[in-house]
């Protein structure tokens, strides 16, 4: 499945160093190399190396970055600006935490290689409302680069250079996640998707042309510059190369964050964790993020890369692994998942804010014995109404695990009904 032996963990090699968060423990471990190198190529060769390098976004959607770099308007008598999306509200995801915990400079260091390639003026870090210690750190690292002079007029001593950087907190909100609804927060509205077109690198950020990028995937941009394009690709799969941040959550020996290529077999990431708690059978993997659907058992030695996982039904959206063992019960999963997709849409389409409240109700009732066969039949029915119907992807993530869970536990939901109670005493409580 890789295309080469896996060798180093370049992106977390330091993060275990207190001091790498600052400016100087940052520098003396070969930090901002890479923007003086970018610095001195012309912008559009910054932007044709990543796409070279087919860095795909860490966030969820897996766009390649360079492609989208290349969106963004060559002329233009406005600002443009970087969004960094650092809203890791995925149930199950918890990589951009560490990265801005205690590697904020390489945030920063890649923001300000696409400020380069882009011709961008401005850079937002959007953070998570929750997420108060790594705003403070990243905001602690913004304020060392303006002392050094790496921001604001000729950064880095480049003549016309001229980049700011802000750190904008939000509000709590999963939907802000989405890159229109963040930019719409981002301006002081409601977290609310935009219609599209127009998009973003048109009419983003105040009006402003915009490219929107997760944290991790800004991370890597300055390894590719300073390592070259063959290297990166010498990781991971053709198609996703790289490593990436697998957060290993539920029912495992060690949980935690585990940096590894693209591809990596979902039992060896697993294993990586310590394995299933207890050594106990294994009944279920969610393998990136709450809203991708979930795998049984007999999945699990599949590549852990986005066109491997489509082969099996699921996606690798953020790389947050949620293992589960023998003794869950997988209706009350489904309520706990569909009880989040009803409470975090923004309501704004009628087939997400109708579906999702119709979904978790059903999912309710099945659990509790007082569910007939027809309401499954019902559950079966409703998220593919809701698929693809609406103006962001929040219904297909409502969906998607849904969808999982009935196509492989059916039975479960089936037992529910026929004894009128849950079959599973060991499993957790709702």
């Amino acid at each position: 499945m890789l295309t080469a032996p896996f060798v180093t963990n370049y992106l977390s090699e330091h993060y275990a160093d207190e001091s790498f968060r600052t400016l100087e423990g940052y520098e003396a471990k070969g930090g901002y190399t890479a923007i003086r190198q970018a610095l001195k190529l012309d912008p559009d060769e910054i932007s044709e190396r990543v796409k070279s390098a087919g860095l795909r976004g860490r966030g969820g959607a897996g766009f390649v970055a360079g492609l989208k770099w290349t969106f963004m308007p060559k002329e233009s008598d406005r600002p443009k600006v970087i969004v960094v999306n650092a809203d890791e509200s995925e149930p199950g995801s918890f990589k951009d935490r560490l990265i801005m915990e205690r590697a904020p400079h390489q945030i920063v260091e890649g923001a300000l290689i696409g400020a380069w390639a882009m011709g961008a003026s401005l850079i937002y870090i959007y953070v998570r409302g929750e997420y108060g210690y790594p705003a403070d750190v990243v905001e602690a690292a913004v304020a060392e680069c303006y002392r050094k002079g790496y921001l604001g007029e000729n950064a880095f001593g480049k003549k016309g250079f001229n980049v700011d950087f802000y750190v904008h907190r939000g509000a709590g909100a999963y939907i802000c996640g989405e890159e229109t609804g963040l930019l719409e927060s981002l301006e002081g509205k409601k977290g609310q998707p935009r219609k599209k077109p127009p998009f973003p690198a048109q009419y983003g950020a105040f009006g402003l042309p915009s490219t929107v990028n997760n944290v991790e995937t800004f991370a890597h941009v300055p390894f590719i510059i300073e390592r070259g394009v063959d290297w990166f690709r010498g990781i991971g799969t053709e198609k996703s190369p790289g490593t990436t941040l697998f957060g290993v959550s539920g029912h495992v020996e060690r949980p935690g964050l585990f940096e590894l290529p693209l591809g990596t077999p979902l039992r060896e990431v697993i294993g990586h964790a310590g394995g299933v708690r207890g050594g106990r059978a294994l009944k279920a993997v969610i393998p990136g993020g709450v809203s991708m659907p979930v795998l049984p058992p007999d999945d699990i030695d599949v590549g852990m890369a986005d066109e491997l996982l489509m082969e099996r039904g699921s996606h690798l959206g953020t790389g947050g692994v949620m293992v589960m063992d023998d003794t869950t019960c997988m209706v009350r999963v489904a309520c706990v998942v569909s009880y989040f997709f009803r409470d975090e849409s923004c309501g704004q389409c009628t087939q997400c804010r109708e579906g999702t409240g119709w979904v978790n109700k059903l999912c309710q009732r099945i659990e509790r014995g007082l569910g007939s066969s027809q309401d499954v039949d019902v559950l079966a029915d409703v998220p593919s109404l809701m698929e693809g119907q609406t103006i962001c992807a929040f219904a297909d993530a409502a969906a998607w695990p849904i969808q999982g869970l009935i196509r492989h536990y059916r039975g479960e939901f089936e037992l529910h009904v026929r004894e009128q109670k849950c079959p599973f005493p060991e499993s957790f409580e709702l």
